[in-house]
């Protein structure tokens, strides 16, 4: 069966899926550490850098091999193939645990600040790499 997506749109479809929530935890980690005080500043930045490179090594190895299976499969194809199925499954476990935190009142202002400013930009950065893989190809 002919799919109806031309296989370097994945691509940039990929890089909506992860940019997209990426910019929206950056705006809110950002917003977050404006209310923050001062003086706890500096441990927050701490835990916001080690989260920073724990998803930086994760997405960098994620995207590659998501952009391999991109580049293997036909020319015209279908959105569902972007990602294998256990892709699919992570991206909707982390959307459902998002819309579940912001359920629960009580979440401290320091995670949401550390950790969205940790995880934002590198789902944006691994948003960035989609798109220059759909340009080295």
């Amino acid at each position: 069966m002919k799919g109806w997506c031309n296989r370097n749109i994945l691509y940039y479809l990929a890089a909506l899926i992860w940019g997209v929530p990426g910019i929206i935890l950056s705006i809110k980690g950002i917003r977050a550490y404006c209310r923050m005080l001062a003086d706890e500043l500096w441990w927050l930045l701490l835990i916001t850098a080690a989260v920073l490179a724990g998803f930086f090594f994760m997405f960098r190895s994620i995207v590659d091999k998501y952009s391999k299976r991109i580049a293997g499969l036909p020319e015209k194809t279908t959105l569902i193939k972007t990602f294998p199925p256990r892709g699919w499954i992570m991206i909707l476990f982390f959307m459902t645990l998002g819309i579940v935190l912001k359920l629960f009142p009580g979440i401290p202002e320091e995670f949401t600040a550390s950790f969205y400013c940790g995880l934002g930009p590198m789902l944006v950065w691994a948003a960035g790499r989609y798109i220059l893989k759909s340009v080295e190809k």
